[in-house]
């Protein structure tokens, strides 16, 4: 049988002896494109070739690229762990031809490598191809159809309609035919019964698609017209954890020796068998093997688990995976953590970043972990508080469910979990209408609206950036667009020759101004498409022929560069004085600050922060020339020395930026001063944590850091002039600091001697309802604190007491109930809920525990309503 790493070797092996570049796998966090959060398809690094934005540097490539679908059009979050073939993160067998062999060698090429070197059954197999669409005026695709004849039988030729078999990048775009290859996995009695062309494309968990194959040929326009693509292209992706099933005779990709490892980890943790256990439980191993992998590699990567956008999805799937261990598997601590070191052994050497950062990994993984299991504890002690509060109720409300999913991270499956315990239902479709209800909202927030780009002159040639060099220089229009958002419209525009630097690497995009002698275009922003340089302008240009002058505001650029080339010397002098485990993790260089994110468990001291800030300096201030090598082979790059991120993709040619050889070496494309005095100060302003294992620092540079430190330089002053200590205001300070104190203890006392005598008088005024005593009183208390402590302290001398105790602190009415300790022993009243109805007459809301519950409010003159409705209520 073969294993996953021969059957991965093998393709690579088969389309490197068909002349195909094989190259690395991109990263699975996207960068610099905007309709893309992740990598869902091995094409995605290859888009810009597609668009024509970019010359392919070999006319046949293939790879293994690592996707990931849990978000947008390509969502399979919801189905993993249900069947036995979906996956969140999954490796993607491709080979892409940009205009050099199409059709005919792609079905020749497919059919010989899974019939003669991976030896598939061919009677198993079954193809699809287009069978043309009227809405588009396309004909069925014969040309594939033919080609597909010489190779099987044409009965097991299937024709496939728009949705399955006409690819499209996006809602415009590169697009085309697609012919996909599907396999039968089913036992022969099975196939005796059933023909298996009858179940291809019908989600059958044994009847699956494993290879398609795409023919890129047309161009879909925003009026959803198409037009025929100057070259024809070939893009194709084969499942891995498919081919693996495939191959190794199994009815399920995690049987796969691809999930072994961390299955056998799972069985060993939990004492069940897999192949045994009930199937609650299988699915929720399926769950876990597959949840880890794809947030290991996702943070490998880059990504961080975090509370938006790429990072919440993350956590997201991080949490599911821990919910579906607790819920089904009885792992009640983290766990997931100790599985890193078995991917990072399986996948080394093939993906070695997840070994390189093993460790990194492990430590982010676990905080996570330790942070949602006391997440998970409050949301089940909130599902159990609600049971309470409604004991006769058979159904879980809609809403309650949703509260616990949105602020709990509770899935809808576990509140379904928990209420079937206790002989109850949740109410779904409330829930349903709810969670619509904000998947709407966000999508309307995110909405773009994007026109088709207006050719104004023609070229063939790409766009070209002379911003290292020069702020200005005279160029064309190339084309324009307008792009609608929810709130506005934003206008576009190309140009040949530009020497606006377009937002990457932490660093904003330039700013300035397009003229023509006529009118100006204000340059509001510049950023990257891909590889599209982008400039968002004010308006449209009235007549955009002609030549244009492109100039980038320098004051701007000169306050970026500043901060920008700051942050290569403090990321030197941070690995200098905390470890070489630090790596950058996150940057933002704009005009008016840095903030660098590195990896680091620990908060930086003071000390050290005035370590590094202090050589910071001095690399400024011994003036280090700039050094740079625009077109370097990237292995001479790292050769110096140079430090490459994890997550990024780099090409065979880099730009590498030196401030001292022995000093700062980095891959960088951003741009920078010529000299560190240029720079002139570094001043450090915060430091913190941003995320399990990553902490920030922020600092201003130049001008900026000027007027920070006389800032605070005049703002001492004063405080000395305050302290009418101008010579030295510290000691004024800390001298007036333990005044201070020792008054507040002073003020505590008498607090504490004043809540006695309430609590004697108080105590005194117990007067007899039904069958308990009830104390109801407006008192006079400094604090909420005080408050506290005279109904804690009342409950103990009392008994069979209900305390209703009012109080107007800071203008602002509170209200406190609590029983004595035997009578919220017999349960017959809580707290929480009376509290809840008290407070309405105040006008607030308010709750706590069933023997002891606060509210507060707005209208002082409702406490003597609160305190006549304690009657009503008991």
């Amino acid at each position: 049988m073969k294993t996953g790493t021969e059957i991965r070797d093998l393709f690579l092996d088969f389309f490197s002896q068909k002349l195909h570049q094989i190259v690395k796998s991109a990263p699975i966090v996207v960068k610099n494109d905007p309709t893309l959060m992740f990598t869902n398809a091995g094409m995605n690094q290859f888009k810009d070739i597609f668009l024509g934005l970019k010359n392919p540097e070999s006319g046949r490539v293939a790879d293994t690229q690592k996707c990931l679908r849990v978000s947008g059009k390509h969502n399979d979050l919801d189905e993993v762990g249900h069947d036995t073939y979906h996956h969140t993160m999954f490796e993607m067998l491709g080979n892409w031809s940009f205009g050099d062999y199409y059709k005919k060698e792609a079905i020749e090429w497919a059919w010989e490598l899974l019939t003669e070197v991976y030896q598939l059954d061919k009677d198993r197999l079954y193809v699809t191809v287009f069978e043309g669409a009227e809405s588009d005026n396309l004909p069925i695709d014969q040309e594939a159809k033919d080609e597909w004849k010489k190779w099987i039988s044409e009965d097991r030729i299937l024709l496939g309609d728009k949705k399955d078999n006409f690819w499209e990048m996006g809602k415009t775009g590169p697009c085309g035919p697609s012919s996909e290859i599907h396999i039968d996995l089913r036992s022969e009695e099975e196939r005796a019964k059933l023909d298996g062309k009858s179940l291809v494309n019908q989600d059958h968990p044994e009847v699956v698609e494993i290879w398609n194959l795409v023919f890129i040929q047309y161009n879909r326009k925003e009026d959803r017209s198409l037009e025929t693509l100057p070259q024809t292209h070939v893009d194709t992706g084969m499942g891995f954890e498919r081919l693996a099933m495939a191959l190794q005779d199994k009815k399920s990709t995690y049987d796969t020796d691809i999930f072994d490892l961390t299955r056998e980890f799972l069985e060993t943790r939990t004492g069940l068998v897999y192949a045994e256990a009930e199937e609650p439980q299988r699915i929720a191993m399926r769950v876990v093997v597959d949840h880890i992998r794809a947030i290991t590699f996702t943070i490998a990567d880059g990504q961080l688990p975090s509370n938006t956008g790429a990072g919440y999805v993350i956590r997201r799937i991080l949490r599911r995976a821990s919910r579906y261990a607790f819920a089904y598997l009885d792992i009640k601590e983290p766990f997931l953590n100790l599985m890193v070191p078995l991917l990072a052994a399986q996948y080394k050497g093939i993906f070695e970043e997840v070994y390189l950062q093993m460790d990194y990994i492990r430590k982010i993984i676990f905080q996570e972990e330790q942070s949602f299991l006391r997440t998970l504890a409050a949301g089940t002690q909130l599902f159990e508080q609600y049971l309470k509060e409604n004991p006769s109720s058979e159904t879980v409300d809609g809403a309650f469910a949703f509260k616990l999913y949105d602020t709990y991270g509770f899935p809808l499956d576990l509140t379904m979990l928990m209420a079937r315990e206790q002989g109850k239902s949740v109410d779904t479709p409330s829930f349903d209408v709810l969670l619509k209800e904000q998947k709407d909202r966000s999508r309307k927030a995110t909405a773009l609206d994007a026109g088709d780009w207006v050719t104004v002159n023609p070229s063939e040639d790409l766009p070209v950036f002379v911003g290292y060099d020069v702020l200005h220089s005279e160029t064309l229009i190339l084309s324009h667009r307008t792009v609608s958002t929810k709130k506005k419209k934003l206008f576009q525009v190309v140009i040949a020759e530009t020497p606006f630097y377009a937002e990457s690497g932490g660093q904003v995009g330039d700013k300035g101004t397009l003229s023509n002698g006529k009118e100006t275009l204000k340059v509001i922003d510049t950023q990257k498409e891909n590889e599209l340089i982008v400039h968002l302008v004010d308006k449209l240009p009235e007549d955009p022929s002609g030549e244009w002058k492109a100039v980038v505001n320098p004051v701007f650029r000169a306050k970026v560069k500043s901060n920008h080339t700051a942050t290569h010397l403090l990321h030197a002098a941070l690995r200098n004085h905390l470890g070489a485990h630090v790596e950058q993790r996150g940057s933002l260089v704009n005009d008016k600050l840095l903030r660098f994110d590195f990896s680091h468990f620990q908060k930086v001291t003071d000390e050290e922060m005035a370590r590094i800030e202090k050589e910071v300096n001095q690399k400024i201030a011994a003036g280090i020339d700039l050094v740079e090598y625009r077109e370097m082979p990237i292995d001479d790059a790292k050769g110096m020395g140079a430090m490459a991120l994890f997550g990024e993709k780099y090409g065979d040619k880099v730009r590498v930026i030196v401030f001292d050889p022995d000093y700062s070496v980095e891959l960088c494309g951003g741009i920078h001063v010529d000299n560190t005095r240029e720079i002139r100060l570094f001043k450090l302003v915060s430091e913190g944590s941003v995320a399990a294992g990553i902490r920030r620092v922020e600092a201003y540079t130049a001008d900026h850091a000027f007027a920070y430190l006389t800032e605070k330089a005049d703002k001492f002053d004063r405080m000395g002039a305050l302290l009418k200590n101008t010579k030295d205001p510290e000691k004024a300070l800390n001298d007036l600091t333990n005044k201070t104190k020792e008054l507040e203890k002073q003020i505590q006392q008498l607090s504490a001697e004043k809540v006695g005598r309430l609590k004697d008088e108080l105590k005194n005024k117990a007067t007899a309802l039904g069958d308990i005593q009830v104390i109801r009183e407006k008192v006079n208390v400094g604090t909420s604190d005080d408050l506290k402590r005279l109904s804690y302290d009342l409950s103990k001398v009392t008994e069979n007491t209900l305390i209703v105790l009012g109080a107007v602190i800071k203008e602002k009415p509170l209200l406190s109930v609590i029983m004595s300790n035997d009578l919220a022993e017999k349960k017959a009243y809580h707290a929480g809920n009376m509290v809840r109805e008290l407070a309405k007459e105040i006008k607030g809301g308010g709750g706590g525990q069933p023997f002891y519950a606060t509210a507060g409010g707005k209208d002082v003159q409702g406490l003597e309503k609160a305190f006549k409705k304690v009657e009503e209520l008991v």
